[in-house]
Formats: structure tokens, C-alpha cells, sequence
């Protein structure tokens, strides 16, 4: 049976000159582990017995951002899910868009993470070295600014 996890893609919108495009002025926000190669995600985490996906990234992204679910909005007709093989058992992993309602909201980070960085789409994927993080990152925005 797959590990199954499920994570919140969170960004955020930085006020800018009226004449920029809406969508340079978002920013990813991107963990980096405190366990393994410290690599950098979006949060997430597995689903626990009862919950429901949507409830597991909720959950998940309170207990490693510190961000409430009052404090994020739930970007509609954004789902992605991503596969891939974890210590040689297959792994799923669904993500959803949300956006922080207030850009200066603190980020309170769990032991599980050591930093974090809010990042334009350029520096997340550099950042997120898998490529199907990177392809998701890049989807996510494209989402967004078919929306603008």
C-alpha cells in the first residue's frame, strides 16, 4: 500500500508598484528539514487514520508553519498529486493552493523543520531540487496567473 501524505502549496502576494505584474509579486513559502539531506517542501505530512486529506494538510501545516487555517485561503480548482517511490515503497503526495490572507503572518517552525524562506517562483524551484516539486511549483503559479 502507498505512504500517503498531503501538503498545502502556501504563497503569499507582496504589495508592489502599481505598474508590476500582479504575479511578480508572489512569494513561495518553502521549509527545510532538520532530519536527512535538509531539503526544502512545502508542508506536509501523512494522513492519520480518520482524517480526510484536505483536514491531513491543515493539520500538517499548522503543526510545522504554525499557520492556522482561518489564516489561510484555499485557492478553488487547485489539486495536484505527485508520485514517487520513497526507500523503494511508493509514496503519494496531494497538494492544494493557499494563500496566507495576511503577507506578514509569522511562520513557528516544529523541530521536524530548521528554516524557512518566502521565495519567487525562480528561487523555490533552485530551492526544491526534485524535479516534480519544481513541476508542481511551476504549475501552481501558472494556475495563478491564468486566474489574474
Amino acid at each position: 500500500m502507498a505512504v500517503r501524505a498531503c501538503g498545502l502549496i502556501i504563497y503569499r502576494r507582496l504589495q508592489s508598484a502599481p505598474s508590476s505584474k500582479v504575479t511578480d509579486s508572489i512569494e513561495y513559502l518553502l521549509l527545510q528539514t532538520s532530519y536527512g539531506t535538509h531539503h526544502w517542501t512545502p508542508p506536509k505530512g501523512h494522513v492519520d487514520p480518520g482524517e480526510d486529506d484536505l483536514q491531513t494538510a491543515f493539520r500538517e501545516t499548522q503543526e510545522e508553519a504554525g499557520l492556522q487555517a482561518s489564516q489561510l485561503t484555499l485557492i478553488e480548482g487547485y489539486k495536484k498529486e505527485l508520485h514517487y517511490p520513497v526507500r523503494g515503497k511508493p509514496k503519494t503526495v496531494i497538494y492544494w493552493l493557499a494563500e496566507m490572507k495576511d503577507c506578514n503572518t509569522e511562520i513557528k517552525l516544529s523541530e521536524e523543520h530548521q528554516a524557512f524562506q518566502w521565495l519567487k517562483l525562480e528561487d523555490a524551484c533552485k530551492f526544491a531540487e526534485y524535479e516534480d516539486m519544481q513541476a508542481t511549483l511551476k504549475e501552481a503559479h501558472q494556475f495563478l496567473c491564468s486566474k489574474e
